[in-house]
């Protein structure tokens, strides 16, 4: 009897959250160790199946990292970055747009659609859901970091960033009850398919739709500070002084953009959240302390 009053109290905690949030948009970055251990793929759909259920409006912004360096070493192709972003040259675009939006879009929906949601995949380029243009480093460092000096040799190749969002097409979706599971691939004004962090597009996608949040999946538990301990709730403004001071950096600065660019665009709250703990979306939105760390405006 004890235990299911346990299981009682934890829908109690969720209600309110459950109240809040009904018929918001909630935006998520899918990636990490999530996207790859069979137990925690199969949690994270039934998270999202259950948002849905619940009254929520999830959309799903999934990266592939891991999955594209495998196949760039099967192919003897080098994989490189710079400051967290993959240089993206044209053998490197043909592998991407072949794991992201080909194997690994088509697999989270079908995973979806499994369990009880209805999903439809999509790269930027459907329906030009968004349209970008060429990745400029001032855009990740220069406003929260300082100088990009060092920076403005790189080739980054064909990388972009995302310059304008059809939110039009996601709230047809969203009213047909669809889930929308988007690849990271867009393309420009003059037809050049571009490689994009799927940080940054999640966070461009937050703020355009005005989603209630932006939740980041990664492999750790959230911001630490300069002492090296864990940050639970972190004020918009503290995280930029933490960038340029170099607290944060290299990885985690695709992450921090998109959290500002979703907060700055209007979005209530940013979570980056570790997503190999199991059932970490509904750990996060619905219960009272979460598990990751909170960016707030």
């Amino acid at each position: 009897m004890d235990a299911l009053i346990k299981k009682a109290d934890i829908l109690i905690e969720a209600l309110p959250y459950i109240r809040n949030f009904a018929g918001k948009t909630i935006v998520i970055k899918y990636g990490g160790h999530a996207m790859i251990e069979d137990k925690l793929k199969e949690g994270f759909a039934e998270d999202v199946v259950l948002l849905k259920y619940v009254g929520l409006n999830p959309i799903i912004v999934h990266g592939g990292g891991p999955q594209i360096n495998k196949m760039l070493e099967t192919l003897g192709i080098e994989a490189k970055f710079i400051h967290g972003v993959r240089v993206t040259d044209e053998p490197t675009m043909e592998v991407v747009e072949m794991i992201l939006g080909g194997r690994i879009n088509k697999e989270i929906v079908a995973l979806l659609n499994q369990h009880g949601g209805k999903a439809v995949g999509l790269t930027g380029k459907d329906g030009r859901l968004f349209t970008t243009k060429a990745f400029n480093p001032k855009s990740l460092l220069h406003r929260y970091s300082g100088s990009t000096e060092a920076l403005q040799s790189e080739n980054y190749g064909l990388v972009g960033e995302v310059s304008e969002v059809n939110t039009e097409l996601l709230l047809t979706l969203q009213n047909a009850n669809y889930i929308p599971v988007i690849a990271p691939i867009g393309v420009d004004a003059k037809g050049n398919t571009h490689n994009i962090n799927a940080d940054l597009v999640a966070g461009s996608l937050a703020a355009a739709i005005q989603a209630e949040k932006l939740l980041m999946l990664s492999d750790v538990k959230g911001i630490r500070d300069a002492k090296n301990r864990h940050v639970s709730t972190l004020p918009r403004k503290d995280m930029e002084r933490m960038v340029k001071k170099n607290v944060i950096n290299e990885g985690m600065l695709p992450k921090v953009h998109a959290c500002l660019t979703a907060l700055q665009g209007g979005v209530q709250k940013a979570h980056i959240i570790d997503g190999r703990v199991p059932h970490a979306v509904l750990l996060e939105i619905f219960t009272d302390k979460g598990i990751g760390t909170e960016i707030v405006a």
